[in-house]
């Protein structure tokens, strides 16, 4: 892949919010949160990695804090009445000691917060999300606004837009994440998800817009998916796939590949205090241009449609 289709890190400068005159800065350009709200096709809201556990910190990551970032979080969304909420995976993590009944209990008091949202809201699985507990059990215990439950990669439709929700959290051999049974660097789209991916793509006439855990963009080769080259391939040769957006990498990316965006989201639960939270709202306009509003230490973005 030669580097003229390959473009990495942040292309703007990130924003801040001022929580006090209810405004965002972007780059350069300075308007109110909502202001587009009235020209965009569809807004949406974004969030990853809360980590949320019970437990002490751990270097920069501080679990118990998640809660009140992610009520922060939430509260904002309802205000600007997004249309829906995705979780981009690391939804929870474990406690010490490790028990299958702790994290449980630190899924449920996540997933109550999430579930504050007036709208419809949405899961991707995560690694983390499989430590202690099986992927069953994590679906068991959220939900996915009118999906089959039980279905750890699926799709839906919103606005005349299509979305496609991703899970590479299988081992090299097909079989599921479980239990803390896996190598977290070990991370592949199975053969069935592959098809089931290429059927559903072929099948939707609608601009498309991918949320995955682990990225697909080879910025770090040891934290994105095996089969990347394989799985960005199918998205390419589709001609529908707008972005992509993504978690895991803690400290965010952005990278543009073959005319698909790939925008990586810092982690909701690196540092403390309000200042450290993360999230962002994202606008798609009518001509399939997209905006990443960011708040706190989120990046904002704007990812314009690639020439036809």
């Amino acid at each position: 892949m030669s580097d003229d289709h390959v473009k990495h890190g942040w292309n703007l400068t990130r924003c801040d919010f001022l929580k006090a005159s209810g405004t965002v800065v972007c780059g350069l350009s300075l308007r109110s949160a909502g202001a587009t709200e009235s020209t965009a096709r569809l807004r949406f809201g974004i969030l990853t990695d809360p980590h949320y556990a019970d437990t002490a910190p751990k270097g920069s990551r501080h679990y118990r804090e998640s809660v009140a970032k992610m009520a922060e979080c939430i509260a904002l969304m309802n205000e600007q009445r997004v249309d829906f909420i995705v979780e981009l995976g690391d939804f929870k993590d474990q406690n010490k000691p490790v028990s299958e009944a702790s994290s449980l209990e630190n899924l449920k008091a996540i997933e109550s917060v999430f579930g504050r949202f007036k709208g419809p809201r949405y899961h991707v699985l995560g690694n983390h999300d499989a430590d202690s507990i099986s992927k069953e059990q994590f679906l068991a215990n959220t939900e996915n606004t009118g999906i089959e439950p039980g279905s750890k990669y699926y799709s839906f439709d919103s606005k005349g837009l299509h979305f496609i929700v991703l899970d590479p959290n299988y081992k090299a051999d097909g079989s599921d994440y479980d239990h803390g049974n896996f190598h977290w660097k070990d991370t592949n789209i199975p053969d069935q998800e592959m098809a089931w991916l290429k059927n559903d793509l072929a099948e939707t006439t609608a601009p498309t817009i991918a949320f995955i855990h682990q990225p697909l963009d080879p910025r770090d080769e040891t934290l994105f998916i095996k089969n990347a080259d394989q799985v960005r391939q199918a998205l390419q040769e589709s001609k529908k796939v707008l972005a992509v957006f993504q978690g895991h990498l803690h400290k965010g990316n952005y990278s543009h590949i073959e005319g698909i965006h790939y925008y990586t989201l810092k982690a909701m639960v690196e540092g403390t205090g309000a200042a450290n939270n993360s999230y962002a709202i994202v606008e798609v306009d009518h001509g399939g241009n997209i905006t990443v509003t960011g708040y706190s230490r989120a990046v904002c973005q704007t990812m314009n449609k690639a020439p036809a």
